[in-house]
């Protein structure tokens, strides 16, 4: 009896239907909704210039007076999340190897540094000295990185998924797009945060 990876061994001619010789349907699935969502960060970032080009003080005087971004503390948190991005990538190369210690390691580095991520900016919103209805400014910035935040929730929850089915003993060598997923999206969200930092703080 012929075993599915003898099948698809002696496959000759296209690809079968909705699937590409070339990626796995499961990781084109993931890139195609991080290719939406990233539309969908990019509205936000119209807006977020439409309200500092229309700003009177713009563009040296932003965010307007007498308010002012914690720069510094959104640079730590910068730092610990893409920290998590090495942990996340170690601990999907480490099942991969077999290493199941290491692999739970890595998850759960990572997943703590994206609670940590999650909660700077909680206490960053509750410090910043000003809320939503203090002009356009406010909202535009509480809109723009509550969004990532949510989506760091998101990658929280998928990633705390993966460390209960890891402390299960449901990855393997050879089954581990339960982890390569996740991990994808969880690499999106870091990158998208370098943005968002870059744009809202630095800029």
């Amino acid at each position: 009896m012929t075993s599915h990876a003898e099948a698809i061994h002696d496959h000759h001619g296209p690809p079968e239907a909705n699937k590409s010789s070339r990626i796995d349907a499961k990781v084109l699935g993931m890139l195609l909704f991080i290719a939406s969502e990233a539309m969908l960060f990019g509205s936000f970032f119209t807006a977020y210039f439409f309200v500092r080009v229309v700003n009177p003080g713009a563009p040296s005087e932003w965010p307007p007076e007498p308010y002012h971004f914690p720069v510094f503390v959104a640079g730590v948190n910068t730092a610990i999340l893409v920290t998590s991005s090495f942990t996340m990538h170690w601990a999907l190369q480490s099942i991969k190897r077999g290493n199941r210690k290491a692999f739970l390691a890595g998850m759960v580095l990572t997943f703590l540094m994206g609670f940590a991520f999650l909660l700077t900016q909680v206490v960053e919103y509750l410090s910043v000295g000003f809320n939503t209805g203090d002009g356009a400014f406010a909202s535009v910035f509480f809109g723009l990185t509550g969004l990532h935040g949510a989506h760091v929730f998101i990658g929280l929850t998928l990633l705390g998924m993966v460390i209960v089915r890891g402390f299960r003993g449901h990855f393997t060598p050879e089954h581990h797009y339960g982890v390569e997923l996740p991990g994808i999206y969880w690499h999106f969200v870091d990158v998208m945060w370098i943005v968002v930092y870059a744009v809202v703080y630095l800029i």
